[in-house]
């Protein structure tokens, strides 16, 4: 088949899959700037250009620390009903608006008590709040699904509550469950017998390995823990020498584990050194099933439109190759086979056919 080169106006109008993406780091920031006042949280600035600016800028310090830091202001103003409301309309209409027709969401409910919730009403106000995006994008002709993905704090020892959520919540929008935070010196292991409740209870889940951290958290992540997909797991490449795999890297991609990867927030964190250089290119060529996400929109500064255009402009890619990694997306999405295959016959297979036959050839 020949190559195809897209411009940023066909990309925008792909349809998109995005599995890792945290609902605290993709406010708009007009809206943190209105909730805050209204909780009385003072921020870096009230001007909504100047603090994306900022979020942007404080992120990019190439230390995962320092970049977790930037969420205490998105976090201040999602502390209500109201606040978390509006948040999870306002995320899924986002999404809609760039193109996405199928995504999760995550976030970490222990988070969002401050204003007096309780776990369970936090989760029942996010699923309220998301059900109304998806009919308003429904209703505008844009129609996205979106599951959820309650976290556990890897540096906290509640992570066992919280999987008893996603099990409560499981036929009521909640698709799966993961660990978020610090990764270096938080290993996955240490939250053992919440990933046992999952796999007893048939949730499935991933976690945040390889990112911070190289080949011992994706090992424990997998064959100690049982993850069905690695949240950005970028340092599987350790395990990779000239083309050549090791038994983790093998391991990964002959059973066909996701990598959730994020090129921009890589970078901002210091997990890659540069779009054309970053290890998803690489693990896609050597047949890896590796699926491309935003990570935190807000925090930075990005869409999926923006980080495919970024991998056709600097890593060369096609329409070929953003179809593929699309395809991965909800091949591994957390709902039940039916609804998976339906959505890449469906949906995506024909938007991407559609633009195949409208888009310049190279």
């Amino acid at each position: 088949m020949t190559a195809t080169r897209v411009d940023a106006d066909v990309i925008r109008r792909l349809p998109k899959a995005v599995l890792h993406d945290h609902l605290d780091g993709g406010l708009r920031p007009a809206t943190v700037v209105e909730l805050a006042a209204a909780v009385g949280h003072a921020l870096p600035t009230t001007d909504p250009d100047e603090l994306a600016a900022w979020y942007f800028e404080a992120a990019n310090s190439g230390d995962l620390v320092r970049y977790i830091a930037t969420f205490e202001h998105t976090l201040a103003v999602m502390q209500t009903r109201e606040g978390l409301l509006r948040t999870a309309e306002e995320y899924v209409l986002d999404l809609a608006a760039d193109g996405v027709v199928y995504g999760e969401v995550r976030y970490a409910p222990e988070l969002m008590l401050n204003g007096g919730l309780t776990l369970a009403e936090v989760v029942e106000t996010v699923q309220e709040g998301l059900g109304a995006g998806m009919a308003k994008a429904a209703a505008a002709g844009t129609p996205v699904r979106v599951g959820t993905l309650l976290c556990g704090m890897r540096m906290f020892d509640s992570t066992r509550e919280t999987a008893d959520l996603a099990v409560a919540f499981r036929d009521a929008g909640v698709v799966g469950f993961d660990i978020a935070g610090a990764e270096d010196g938080f290993p996955p292991a240490d939250h053992l017998d919440a990933f046992e409740h999952l796999r007893r209870e048939s949730v499935p889940f991933t976690i945040h390995a390889g990112e911070a951290h190289g080949l011992p958290s994706v090992h424990q992540a997998l064959q100690v823990c049982g993850a069905q997909r690695i949240g950005h797991g970028v340092r599987i490449t350790d395990d990779i020498v000239d083309g050549k795999l090791g038994r983790l890297a093998g391991w990964v991609r002959d059973r066909r584990v996701a990598l959730e990867m994020c090129p921009t927030s890589n970078l901002q964190t210091g997990a890659a050194t540069s779009i054309a250089e970053h290890p998803i290119t690489e693990l896609k060529d050597l047949g890896f099933r590796v699926t491309l996400n935003t990570d935190n929109r807000l925090v930075s500064g990005t869409t999926m439109t923006r980080e495919m255009s970024l991998l056709v402009e600097q890593a060369g890619w096609t329409t070929e190759d953003l179809r593929t990694v699309t395809v991965n997306a909800v091949k591994s999405a957390f709902i039940p086979f039916g609804e998976r295959r339906a959505l890449i016959e469906d949906v995506v297979l024909p938007g991407y056919e559609a633009a195949l036959c409208s888009s310049p050839r190279t």
